[in-house]
Formats: C-alpha cells, sequence, structure tokens
C-alpha cells in the first residue's frame, strides 16, 4: 500500500504532465546541479571532518607523548574545546550565507581553518593545541549548516536524503580512508625535523586551503540568486524559472523570504525544531565517538598503531554502500522514520558486539555494524527535518539549530567516552545506547504527531503555511 504522501506526489507528477511540463529536461537540469554542487560540497566537507578527528591519528602517531597528553583528561578538553564556537556560531553565520554569498563565505571559512591546521603541525605545548582548536571549531562553525541549507533548497522533498547522503557519505569515505593517509604521512617523520603527527596536521591543512580556493569558483548560490553570481553561468535564466518552478510544485518557497529577528525568534518556537535538533545531537554522537576512537578502540583489541590506522578504513567503506542504499530506499518508498530507527538498531547491536563479544573477528564486526547505522542517521535525520518544514527563513534557522546540536552530541562523545574507560569504553558505549533509544522514542512521538496533522490537513487545516502541504512519516 502507498502512503498518503506517495499517493499525492503521483497525483503531482501526473497534474505536472497534464500541465505540459517537461520532466525528463528538468531531470538534466537537476542532475547538472548535482554535479556542479554536490562534488565540492563533498570534497570540502571531507576535509572538514578529517580537519575535526584526525586528533585519533596525531595522536597515535606520537602527539599524545609529545604534548605530554598521555594519561591525562587534555586529550578530551582539546576534543570538546572545539564544539563550543561549533555550536555558538552555526545559526549567526547561516544568517548570513544568503547575504555574503555561497561561494564568498564558504571558500573563506575553508581557507581559514586549514591554515588553523597547518599552524597545528608546530605546536609545542598542548595549551595551544586547545586554543586553536577553539579557533578550528570557529571556523568550521558556518560550513556544515550552509551546505545543507542550500541542498535543501535546491530539490524537491523527496530527492533529498540521497543528495544529503551523497555529500555527506563521500566525505565520510573519505575521512575514513584519512586513516590511510595519515599511515603514510607519518612515515615523513623527520623530514624538515617535523614528527610525524606534525606532517599529518601541516599536508592536511595545505589540501583543505587548495580546496578552499576551489570552492570559491565553483560553489553556487540559492535558486533564486545563482543568476547573480558567476558560479551560475551554467544555467540560463529559464533554466533557473523552470527549477524554481518544480520547487514551488512541491512546496512553494523557491523565492527566499526576509529574514528577521521577529521570524528567528518565532521559528525557534517552534518545538519540533528542537526535536529535530534533539534527534540529530542523537544521530552525531556514535558518529564522533567512532571518529575520535576508532584507532585507539582497535589499538585495544592488540593492534599495532599502524594496523590501527589501517583497519579504520574497512568498516568506513561497508558503512557508506550500505547508508546511501538505505537514503535510496527512503526517497523511493518517502518514509523517513522506518529508516532512521533500522539504523538506530544497527548501531545499538553493533556496539554491544563490539563492547561484549569476544575475539578480535566478531569485535571487529560490531564497529561495520555501529558505523553503518550512525553515518546513516546524520542525512536521515537532516532529511526528516527538511521534508516537514517550509520557508527559506525556517531552513536556516532551522539546519543551524540542527547542526549546532549536532556539536553538542559531538561534546557527549569527548566526555563519555574517557581515557581511562579504554579500550572497551564500556561508560560511552552505554551513553551511546542511550541516545540510539531517545532517538527511537522521538520517531514515534513525531510519527503519531504527523500522521495525526496529516489527517486534519485532509479537513482543512493548513500545515506550515500551506494549504497543500503534507508532513512526511
Amino acid at each position: 500500500m502507498k502512503s498518503e504522501t506517495q499517493k499525492a506526489e503521483d497525483v503531482h507528477s501526473s497534474s505536472d504532465r497534464e500541465a505540459g511540463v517537461d520532466i525528463e529536461y528538468e531531470q538534466k537540469l537537476i542532475h547538472k546541479v548535482d554535479w556542479r554542487l554536490l562534488p565540492i560540497l563533498g570534497a570540502l566537507y571531507s576535509v572538514a571532518l578529517i580537519d575535526r578527528t584526525n586528533m585519533s591519528n596525531a595522536a597515535v602517531a606520537g602527539m599524545d607523548v609529545e604534548l605530554h597528553l598521555k594519561g591525562t583528561n587534555r586529550y578530551s578538553i582539546a576534543l570538546l574545546i572545539f564544539f563550543i564556537p561549533y555550536f555558538i556560531f552555526e545559526l549567526p553565520s547561516n544568517l548570513l550565507l544568503r547575504r555574503i554569498g555561497a561561494a564568498k563565505l564558504l571558500g573563506t571559512l575553508a581557507v581559514c581553518w586549514g591554515a588553523v591546521m597547518i599552524g597545528m603541525g608546530f605546536l609545542k605545548d598542548w595549551r595551544l593545541l586547545v586554543v586553536c582548536r577553539a579557533i578550528l571549531g570557529f571556523f568550521e562553525a558556518g560550513f556544515f549548516p550552509g551546505a545543507v541549507y542550500i541542498v535543501s533548497s535546491w530539490y524537491v522533498r523527496y530527492e533529498v536524503q540521497k543528495r544529503m547522503a551523497g555529500f555527506y557519505l563521500v566525505s565520510v569515505l573519505v575521512g575514513g580512508f584519512s586513516a590511510i593517509l595519515a599511515y603514510g604521512l607519518m612515515q615523513m617523520k623527520g623530514i624538515g625535523g617535523l614528527s610525524g603527527w606534525r606532517w599529518i596536521f601541516i599536508i592536511e591543512g595545505i589540501i583543505t586551503v587548495l580546496l578552499g580556493f576551489v570552492a570559491y569558483f565553483t560553489i553556487i548560490d540559492f535558486p533564486d540568486k545563482v543568476l547573480e553570481t558567476r558560479n551560475g553561468n551554467f544555467l540560463t535564466a529559464s533554466d533557473v524559472e523552470l527549477l524554481k518552478a518544480r520547487i514551488d510544485r512541491d512546496r512553494d518557497d523557491s523565492t527566499a523570504d526576509e529574514i528577521t529577528w521577529a521570524k528567528v525568534g518565532k521559528h525557534l518556537g517552534d518545538w519540533k525544531l528542537w526535536v529535530f535538533a534533539m534527534m540529530f545531537m542523537c544521530s552525531t554522537t556514535p558518529s564522533y565517538a567512532f571518529g575520535y576512537f576508532l584507532p585507539q578502540i582497535l589499538r585495544g583489541m592488540g593492534f599495532s598503531a599502524a594496523m590501527s590506522q589501517l583497519l579504520s578504513a574497512p568498516p568506513y567503506i561497508f558503512a557508506c554502500i550500505t547508508a546511501f542504499g538505505m537514503a535510496v530506499l527512503a526517497d523511493k518508498t518517502h518514509k523517513r522514520g522506518p529508516v532512521i530507527v533500522f539504523q538506530n538498531l544497527l548501531v545499538i547491536v553493533g556496539l554491544l558486539i563490539t563492547a561484549y563479544t569476544k575475539g578480535t573477528g566478531p569485535r571487529y564486526f560490531g564497529i561495520f555494524l555501529g558505523l553503518t547505522g550512525a553515518q546513516g542517521n546524520v542525512p536521515a535525520v537532516l532529511s526528516y527535518q527538511s521534508n516537514n518544514i517550509r520557508m527559506n527563513s525556517k531552513r536556516s534557522v532551522g539546519s543551524a539549530l540542527q547542526v549546532g546540536f549536532g556539536a553538542i552530541g559531538g561534546i557527549f562523545a569527548s566526555t563519555v567516552f574517557r581515557e581511562h574507560d579504554a579500550p572497551k569504553y564500556l561508560n560511552g558505549m552505554w551513553a551511546t545506547i542511550g541516545t540510539q533509544l531517545f532517538t527511537m522514542a522521538a520517531v514515534a512521538t513525531m510519527t503519531l504527531y504527523f500522521r495525526s496533522q496529516n489527517k486534519k490537513q485532509k479537513e482543512g487545516k493548513v500545515l506550515e503555511g500551506h494549504p497543500n502541504f503534507q508532513y512526511t512519516l
């Protein structure tokens, strides 16, 4: 049986054809946007993830000894401090995005945090490491919510999850191979009189700076602004109007409404945004936990530092393939909640296997399951919110709030996975399982609420300010 949203979508497609809409040409335009927008966002978020999580690679490469981190809580402090400015500055950055321009703002941010990474390769004191991590959080704060805002603005509701998954999971896949890159950079030990861990920061920082300059000339702006910028010349004016028309047929918000502080306050008063934000916090907790502690967990299984780096990659490859398949399924079925819950269960089962089974093989298999669920739910929860809100101003506020709470998930992961709990980190494992149970309860609650509201919409109630809008279950 088809859901109500699927039936509505089928009717919508039929009416488009009857109205003479060239759906095939629209799809060609969408693919042009795909290739112009998603690769550069994926590349930039790849280096963003690497730059915020390569602390674990540097630690096992000798940073923990040189900066006197071992046996103290200094490593956790350096991890945690990143997320404080990251949380604080996400909403202000998103509010500036349309005013400054996507390419200018996101490209500049990448160049700046890349420069910070290069500087981290020359540190002599752990306290300066903490300062640099705080500055890194400030510059990275604007990128991911800005990217989510742009992607959700270009596509209709049931195209968005595989696009979110596309640019996010590509970055996760590249991030998974960062351990192998780090292993190679460790071999530069002694060049220029620098330790191997320092070259990890320096080379990866240089790559980020170069990509930031590329982004300045390639990232496209929002649909209603794209022709005003030099990066929008791959589309004609008529092409843009066609793309805006399909967005308006879907949710009628291709042209931005003005963002004012009164609107920001009104949107923040919508309790649904806070539920979506809490769900995203719970989704990022296992993702960050694996990112920051996977090499240490593998090392605790008895692997050498080098093997711990190399064995970090295969689970990420498996996770990206499986999670993208789940995103395609979610878009095809027009369902978000069931996919999220299934991936929550994967995280729980994977963590329990890793924590409580004996033998390296089963524990390593648990990492595959846990990482698959964790990485898959990041784009799934982002899309869950994107499908259930309208208006550009609300999308701007909602994506910033949601990704901001993702930073809280990073803080949570940094503190519950404690140094003295190594190598199994049981305290962190159970805390992470608790976040997955919360997400499952939130999905159940939202499903009941959305089903009730959709029923009222059929009786004449207006949802999200539009008479034809229905929530996605």
